[in-house]
Order: C-alpha cells, then structure tokens, then sequence
C-alpha cells in the first residue's frame, strides 16, 4: 500500500499528548505470550487477507433470527419521517442504535480502515468499536493505527483487548493506557477461547479470569464491555460475571464470522478442525438469554447481522444496538463514503421496519418480535 493511500484515511494525526507506553520490564515479560509483535502485525494482516478473500462464515449455523418474525402492521399509525432511530449507550447520544464492530489494527492498512471507519462514524453520528490493541501495548509504534479521534471528534469510540492478556501480566496500566492513549470513551474486553484454542500460539490459560476481571473492572473510570468475538456469550458466563461491574455486554453470536474457522485459514490456509469451526451459540439465543438474566445492562447484538430487518428483530428480543464488521471491511478499505453508503442502507432498512410495526421509536419496538 503507497503512503498516499495511507493518507487517504484522512486528516493529520491530532499532536495531543499520549501516556506514556508501559513498557515491560524483565519481570513483566511474561505479559508478553508467545507472539513477538512483528508475528502478530503478520497475523492481523493475514486475517484481513483471510476475511477478504476466503469463506470464513459458518456454513451449517445461522444468526437464529429466522426464527422470529416482526409483526406487520398495514396501518402502523406512524409517519416514517418521524421514526426516531435515536438511543444512547454509555452516556453518547447515537443517531442509530449501530456500532460499527470490532475489525483491526497495527499495521499501515489497519490504520486506513480505522480512520475510514471513523470518518463514517462521526458523519453517521454512531459508534465505532476498534480491534484488538494488544499489539499497541506491546510494540508501541502501533498506537497510531488506533488513534481515530481527531476524525471522529465527537463518536463513540471503545477500546478492545483479549481476556487472555490478564491472566499474562496484563494489569490496570495497560487497560488505562489501551483508552487515554487513543482517547476512546470506554473499552471492550474481548473472550474468545475458542480462538485462541485453534491459533498456533494462542493464548489458552483462562484459569482465574473472572477474579480477575472482578478485580480490575470496578477500579476502571470508564465503562468496559465483556464481548465474544462470534461464538456467543451463554447465560451461565454472564450470571458468573455479574458481580464484576460491566457496563455492557456484546453477545457476539454464531452465524456470522467465525473466528475459528479464521484462525485456522490463518495458520494453514486449511480447515484443519471442521467441527471447531461449526461452533457457538446463535446470535438471536444468545441474545434472548442474555436479556433474561440481565435485563438492566445494555446489551449489543453482533454475529451474522446483516440486514435493518434482523437489526429491527434484535431490537425486538432485547439488544439497545447491533454491531456489523465483515461486511464493513471492503468499504473501509474502499474510502469513507463506501461505508457511510453501506451503513445508510442498512439504517434505512431498519427504519422501515420499525415503521412498518408500528413503532415509532427504538424503545417501542421492544417486545414485538414473535
């Protein structure tokens, strides 16, 4: 990629102060895993090669939400004009209930689609949830292709490292520094087992993680997200983590990505462990349980959503937003305009649909999925 169209994500970096990176020191080495940072900035690269280029969506599970259908109404009562798609997460007023998903960073193209995706963001006046910053922690150089906020003043941003990473070494430093050094309004941490599981040198030791969790989240001044990456969040793992103090919960179901099926076509270009690739927990169960036992916590719907008609039914069964990614990369790559085109469908799609059930407002559409 030529350094001009590492330009095009447009705009110069902000010159504000960052913190100070927390570099490891002898006894802090651990943190690290296994992966030395030029290894891991190869696998993010591979991994947009990957989802741009192979089949890594499941083929024998949906999203689940053909299983529910919105009730049509031919006299909604509603002007579709005055369909307020407005809602607010985590104390920022967006203009749709959508979050533009968690995709990449680290490298020069990782750096273009997150600015491109944030420009976006910020027209469209919704959020925007930024990949993993592992890399950022530990190869400092990286922190500038997750820097977005110069382009995206005003949107909601959030953060993203692994779980894994506590159980590693990773502490309070590196959560703050993961926020204030991008400016992010709040941060999601990310358990996907299943990934790391099927990853040559992924990190498997969740021993002890929601101790963990319970003893870092609460002292956190922002609000942190606990998300899947598109095997689902089951509602036994939420009642475990409810003590812990989140503020949020993506359910990130089956249906969509699998990340599985990523990691393997990552490592060998092959399916190695076909039925690991298979597995999770459809986005519309997932979502259903997840509302069940935490009916007071925003919940964000993500996995396989691909229509404003299943956004409208996720609404429906519980979620205050939905989330998309892969479909996003292409247009990210493509400039701004590609994904605020994309995005503006799908929003469009979603207003009709709350029109065409007679609701008026995100709020109203609750409980109207049969």
């Amino acid at each position: 990629m030529s350094e001009a169209d590492d330009r095009a994500g447009g705009g110069r970096m902000g010159t504000g102060t960052t913190p100070a990176v927390p570099h490891a020191t002898s006894a802090d080495k651990r943190m690290i895993g296994d992966d030395p940072p030029d290894v891991i900035a190869h696998r993010k690269l591979r991994h947009v090669d990957v989802c741009l280029t192979m089949d890594v969506g499941y083929t024998t599970l949906t999203n689940g939400f053909e299983r529910h259908r919105l009730p049509y109404t031919a006299l909604p009562e509603v002007d579709l004009r005055a369909v307020d798609l407005s809602t607010e997460l985590f104390g920022k007023r967006l203009r749709a209930p959508f979050l533009i998903g968690a995709m990449t960073g680290g490298s020069r193209l990782a750096r273009l689609v997150n600015r491109n995706l944030a420009i976006a963001a910020q027209h469209l006046g919704v959020g925007l949830m930024l990949g993993s910053q592992r890399i950022m922690i530990e190869q400092p150089d990286a922190v500038a292709t997750f820097q977005v906020r110069d382009v995206a003043p005003d949107a909601l941003v959030l953060g993203n490292l692994g779980v894994a990473q506590l159980g590693l070494g990773y502490g309070r430093r590196e959560l703050l520094y993961a926020v204030e050094a991008i400016e992010a309004d709040g941060l999601a941490i990310h358990a996907n087992p299943l990934q790391e599981a099927v990853q040559p040198t992924g990190n498997t030791d969740f021993a002890g993680l929601v101790a963990r969790l319970a003893e870092l989240v609460p002292d956190l001044p922002f609000p942190v997200v606990l998300k899947e990456v598109g095997h689902g969040l089951a509602a036994d793992v939420i009642r475990r983590v409810a003590h812990v103090g989140f503020a949020g919960l993506d359910v990130a179901g089956a249906g969509g990505t699998s990340w599985s099926k990523v990691e393997q076509l990552t490592a060998t270009g092959e399916i190695t462990y076909p039925h690991l690739a298979e597995w999770g927990i459809p986005t519309a169960e997932a979502l259903v349980a997840a509302r069940a036992v935490a009916p007071h916590t925003p919940i964000v719907a993500s996995g396989g959503i691909r229509t404003g008609v299943e956004a409208a039914k996720a609404l429906a069964l519980g979620a205050d937003v939905v989330a998309v990614a892969r479909p996003l990369l292409e247009p990210a790559i493509t400039s701004p305009d590609a994904v605020v085109a994309w995005v503006e469908r799908f929003v469009e799609e979603l207003r009709i649909a709350l029109f065409c059930t007679g609701s008026a407002t995100v709020a109203e559409v609750r409980g109207r999925c049969i």
